[in-house]
């Protein structure tokens, strides 16, 4: 059994890290045949565990998520990852599971997004300074060249990055003109003004898994192409996507699911905006656990 700590999963990279979602998806893994998140309630916060099975290996992820670790300057969310033979289910590796949600989830927005993607060099706008945040720009780099990239925060003065206010003229300037807008935030209500963005603009929303929390506004699902892992754990976890539903913005039948867009079963129209919901789910760990365990000859 191996221990894979944070940098042998930053070793695999944020392209192989996409190449092994996409490889999945094309090899006919099915997202809806995953098992769904078992949330366990503790008293300083809850234990997340998502189970998963492939052909060539089995795992869980146990998430834990601690609301009060900020103030103590801890991580809000961590992880680790337990992979298994999957005849013997005979124990691996144990993986960095903070540092795998970090490359595994965008590469997931990256696989969804990248038929879509202009060739010249983009514009990217990020909400966000966090892990997600900086990962997501690392990914986007990792197969497109970046003209330009503006995180948008509400306090500036809070993260190392070169950040401008949220609801700044700048900020809005960054939007008006950014080919990808990510939003990976805490938030729980819109955190962009949609009627800012352009008809042909990507936008990837990673920040919430919870039926009532939202980064993005309906006005803006209901002129896009929607892109979601699975329907039904999308309408089942996704606020983003619940909530445009609860208002008639959207409905159950727009959701395109992610593998028919990796897998070209659907094509995404170039005209209207393409938004990316995810939530995280379990066989992404386990695609992507698999490829960093594969690397390091675990």
């Amino acid at each position: 059994m191996r221990y894979l700590d944070a940098d042998a999963v930053a070793a695999l990279g944020p392209a192989a890290a996409v190449r092994a979602v996409t490889d999945a998806l094309r090899g006919g893994l099915d997202p809806a045949a995953d098992p769904p998140r078992v949330p366990v309630g503790l008293t300083h916060g809850q234990f997340l565990l998502m189970p998963s099975e492939a052909p060539a290996a089995a795992g869980v992820k146990v998430v834990t998520v601690a609301p009060d670790n900020p103030a103590r300057g801890l991580p809000r969310v961590q992880a680790a990852y337990l992979l298994f033979d999957p005849r013997t289910l005979a124990l691996r590796a144990v993986v960095d599971g903070t540092a795998l949600t970090t490359l595994r989830t965008p590469a997931v927005s990256v696989a969804a997004v990248l038929g879509r993607l202009p060739g010249r060099p983009l514009r990217v706008a990020v909400v966000g300074a966090g892990p997600q945040a900086t990962g997501h720009v690392a990914t986007l780099a990792a197969v497109r060249p970046l003209a330009r990239v503006t995180h948008l925060v509400r306090d500036p003065s809070r993260t190392p990055l070169d950040a401008v206010r949220l609801g700044s003229p700048e900020a809005g300037q960054a939007l008006r003109s950014a080919d990808v807008v990510v939003c990976a935030t805490s938030a729980r209500s819109p955190v962009v003004d949609s009627a800012l963005l352009r008809d042909d603009v990507v936008v990837v929303a990673v920040g919430s898994h919870e039926p009532d929390a939202r980064e993005l506004d309906a006005a803006l699902l209901a002129r896009a192409t929607v892109v979601v892992e699975d329907v039904a754990t999308a309408l089942r976890e996704a606020g983003d996507v619940v909530l445009a539903v609860a208002e008639g913005a959207l409905t159950p039948a727009d959701l395109v699911p992610l593998r028919d867009v990796v897998t070209g079963a659907t094509a995404v129209p170039a005209d209207r905006p393409l938004v990316v919901k995810t939530v995280g789910m379990s066989w992404q760990d386990l695609v992507v656990a698999t490829a960093v365990a594969g690397l390091h000859g675990a």
